[in-house]
């Protein structure tokens, strides 16, 4: 069977991954699936930095915007979804743009993982949840890193629900999360990748980090974190960075210089975190970006390594 070629541009938050994919989008006759786990909730548009609708009107985005905050979402659920937009993309004679930052929706679908269909033991997670809130979200982690370190490693606290479902999966099946990944990675991939991130100086990264805060909240960011909070039904949709750190001003129980500090702090760890994730994954080209490099570099750079794996897949097949 033959692959179906598909571009991925990855990288940490802040890093203009947005911006590039349009226009490299535009060139190649591409249309963008987003791979971001917050931009699939309406309403969180400024703190997640949801592509606008000029920006969706210039090029077709899929899996943004379509999830109420109410909803839980899981990796599989992504992976299915993903799988029928980029079917639907090729037979219309495009090219798939897999554009985002949670590494772990970008990783599980270009190598088909295949969750199964495991049981969900409600009791068992509110159980859970219940002692993340009682000792912490580090207690809950070194339950799962006691039975299943593997998986355990690539969780953060902050990321509740995921360590919440690899012990729920544990507690139904048996198995370990990360022996069903290796499983599910012996069927081969329908997909066949060009990955491109940019990486950048991290003290450049982080005053793009830290300059793209500020602008959020001139956008109204302080506004839309209210609105949130108002709702409350928000279980996944709170992992949002960006509105839990303006929370106890919200509250009145912090100056807002405190919580922007700590956002923008919290934000540079994210992107720490996705860096990590992704230098792990050695099919990644990457476009070293420095104070003085130009979007026209980093285009001409990404489009030559478009072209060659473009070239080498004909070549190939």
């Amino acid at each position: 069977m033959k692959k179906q070629f598909v571009v991925v541009i990855c990288g940490p938050t802040a890093s203009g991954k947005t911006a590039i994919a349009i226009r490299l989008a535009k060139k190649y006759g591409g249309e963008i699936i987003s791979a971001d786990s917050m931009q699939i909730y309406k309403g969180m548009d400024i703190a997640t930095a949801k592509p606008t609708k000029e920006e969706r009107n210039e090029v077709p985005h899929y899996l943004v915007d379509f999830q109420d905050t109410n909803e839980g979402f899981s990796v599989a659920q992504y992976v299915q979804l993903a799988h029928k937009c980029i079917e639907d993309i090729g037979a219309k004679g495009k090219i798939p743009f897999i554009v985002g930052g949670t590494g772990l929706y970008i990783s599980s679908l270009i190598d088909n993982l295949d969750f199964g269909e495991t049981e969900c033991d409600y009791e068992y997670r509110e159980e859970l949840r219940k002692k993340a809130h009682e000792n912490g979200n580090e207690y809950v982690l070194n339950m799962l890193a006691e039975i299943d370190p593997d998986t355990a490693k690539t969780l953060h606290p902050n990321n509740l629900n995921r360590i919440i479902r690899a012990l729920e999966v544990y507690k139904t099946t048996g198995r370990k999360m990360s022996e069903l990944k290796e499983d599910s990675r012996k069927n081969p991939s329908m997909y066949e990748p060009c990955m491109i991130a940019l990486d950048y100086d991290r003290q450049v990264l982080y005053d793009r980090i830290n300059s793209r805060v500020d602008i959020m909240l001139s956008m109204g960011l302080i506004d839309e974190a209210k609105e949130f909070y108002q709702r409350r039904d928000y279980p996944t949709a709170a992992q949002a960075i960006g509105y839990k750190e303006l929370k106890p001003y919200l509250e009145g129980k912090c100056e807002l210089q405190c919580c922007v500090d700590e956002l923008k702090k919290e934000t540079r760890h994210y992107a720490k975190r996705q860096l990590t994730w992704f230098k792990r994954d050695k099919r990644i080209n990457w476009i070293r970006v420095e104070r003085d490099t130009t979007e026209e570099d980093i285009i001409k750079c990404a489009e030559g390594i478009i072209d060659k794996a473009l070239s080498d897949m004909k070549r190939g097949g």
